[in-house]
């Protein structure tokens, strides 16, 4: 199974998670309401608690451990629990950029470059460099490979402005549903 499957399963898993959770909310019992809302949250803690361990024992096992890491913040799912749970090991300004990385490619491709200009309250600013942020043909697919490339690394991010290209706006400002987190 390629990698892009198992991330769109989890995505499915992820997405089946929060219409039941939202369902909850129609229970005409709100008792039950609360009682499911509680179960999810004690799962969650479960789990979180869980990882954290086993990061603590990655951690103890030095620079074997360090690969395991390395490997598990590599990977969309393992990232995407990590960030789930605010276990992730890079902080948001490393993870912008990262993404930017993933993108350099694409743009140099097209005469171009991306610089991050600044990271404050969840807005990046990005500032295009060469040709490509006058290509109209592509703009609209730069914006999209570079939103996607951010909110994939750090979907905590609220905005992307780029200077030269329409304002970017995430889909959806709510954190949680992001980074696939129940909202309770």
């Amino acid at each position: 199974m390629t990698q892009s499957l198992v991330v769109h399963g989890f995505q499915a898993q992820l997405e089946q998670l929060d219409a039941l959770i939202r369902e909850v909310e129609h229970f005409a019992d709100s008792a039950a309401q609360a009682h499911t809302r509680a179960l999810v949250q004690a799962l969650l803690e479960l789990h979180g608690t869980g990882l954290a361990n086993l990061l603590a024992h990655v951690a103890e096992a030095g620079e074997a451990g360090q690969r395991i890491l390395d490997a598990c913040v590599g990977d969309p799912v393992v990232s995407g629990l990590l960030l789930l749970h605010g276990l992730h090991p890079l902080d948001l300004e490393a993870r912008v950029r990262q993404a930017l990385e993933e993108v350099r490619p694409y743009l140099r491709s097209h005469g171009g470059n991306i610089e991050l200009l600044s990271l404050d309250e969840g807005v990046v600013r990005l500032r295009l460099h060469g040709s490509c942020h006058s290509c109209p043909s592509s703009a609209v697919t730069m914006e999209q490979t570079i939103k996607e490339a951010i909110l994939g690394k750090a979907p905590e991010v609220v905005a992307v402005e780029v200077e030269g290209l329409a304002h970017l706006t995430p889909p959806t400002t709510d954190h949680a549903a992001r980074v696939g987190l129940p909202v309770l």
